[in-house]
């Protein structure tokens, strides 16, 4: 999966773009109630762990 398909799944699920940081965008989930930083590489392929990571931190997925 690439980074911009990783965004639009993120929206689709209700989560946000919050702000910039110098490497990574800053994202909201209400369901973690936190931020969650995501890459900037929308036309690469995000790696199997990191997508994972993200979808734990945005609350979409959860534990176990």
């Amino acid at each position: 999966m690439k980074y911009a398909e990783l965004k639009k799944l993120l929206k689709k699920h209700g989560r946000h773009k919050t702000g910039e940081g110098s490497k990574h965008e800053e994202w909201f989930g209400p369901m973690s109630n936190r931020p969650f930083p995501i890459g900037r590489h929308s036309g690469e392929d995000v790696p199997k762990g990191t997508y994972n990571a993200i979808l734990l931190q945005s609350g979409i997925k959860g534990k176990g």
